[in-house]
């Protein structure tokens, strides 16, 4: 009876993430996505309810639509689902992405690279003019490391990846080569890369760590993405979505 209990509730919280991420993305694509926009889009669980109403957008309204993809997933969803397929040296510029965290903080600072995608998903990021986060309820923090325990998603060239782990120790953190589930080895991502995880304890300034593991030799990207994001969706558990705006940073004139 107690394993029944607990089945039940795994079920229903799973359908409360499930609905979370869903209204999270529909109120993000609908509020954002314009016609003639170039989009943009992220990997990750969230963003397959985004490709859906995306899709439901483009064909009822009949908005024209290039898409950008991160990863392999995201170029599979666009195919999917019949939208406009582009990459980065056909549009350069994009208007938005869309894309989930695995973590958001207050500041909107991000972890990203849960899915091993983080090295493609900054590439894209910094080539839009604005990025959305869509996530559900438990990606929302007002620290970094409040929700999520795993660490930084650290892309790293293989050959590197023991050099690199000590040069994060010595940073403070706790390295962790991230193994795959389904093959003896490591987690290769779609660059052909290794992925560290690397766990820390405690606030820290992320924008001078992202410098300093920017860097290091070896690493090829992180899963930090400090002062990227301008507005996120969280779908909460009531079935609403709280949206939070990045502040903007005021220039002390004073110092000039």
């Amino acid at each position: 009876r107690v394993s029944g209990c607990l089945l039940i509730e795994a079920v229903v919280s799973t359908q409360s993430t499930g609905s979370a991420k869903d209204a999270a993305a529909k109120r993000a694509i609908q509020e954002n996505v314009k016609d003639g926009c170039r989009l943009g889009v992220g990997s990750g669980s969230t963003v397959v309810y985004a490709v859906k109403h995306l899709e439901t957008l483009v064909k009822t309204a009949g908005f024209k639509v290039t898409c950008v993809p991160t990863s392999f997933q995201a170029r599979n969803l666009i195919i999917e689902a019949g939208l406009e397929l582009s990459d980065l040296g056909r549009t350069p510029i994009l208007d938005l992405v869309v894309d989930g965290a695995d973590e958001c903080d207050s500041n909107l600072t991000l972890i990203k690279g849960g899915g091993g995608c983080q090295l493609q998903e900054k590439v894209v990021a910094s080539a839009a003019r604005r990025m959305v986060v869509i996530a559900d309820y438990r990606k929302k923090s007002q620290h970094l490391g409040e929700q999520w325990s795993k660490g930084i998603p650290i892309e790293v060239l293989p050959m590197a990846y023991v050099p690199v782990m000590g040069k994060l120790r010595e940073f403070g953190l706790d390295p962790v080569l991230r193994l795959a589930a389904n093959k003896a080895g490591p987690v290769v991502t779609d660059n052909g890369n290794f992925v560290v995880d690397a766990k820390f304890s405690g606030p820290h300034n992320w924008d001078l760590l992202e410098t300093k593991l920017c860097r290091t030799p070896g690493i090829v990207e992180t899963g930090l993405f400090v002062d990227m994001a301008g507005m996120a969706y969280f779908g909460m558990q009531d079935g609403s979505v709280e949206v939070v705006h990045k502040l903007a940073k005021v220039q002390d004139l004073s110092k000039n």
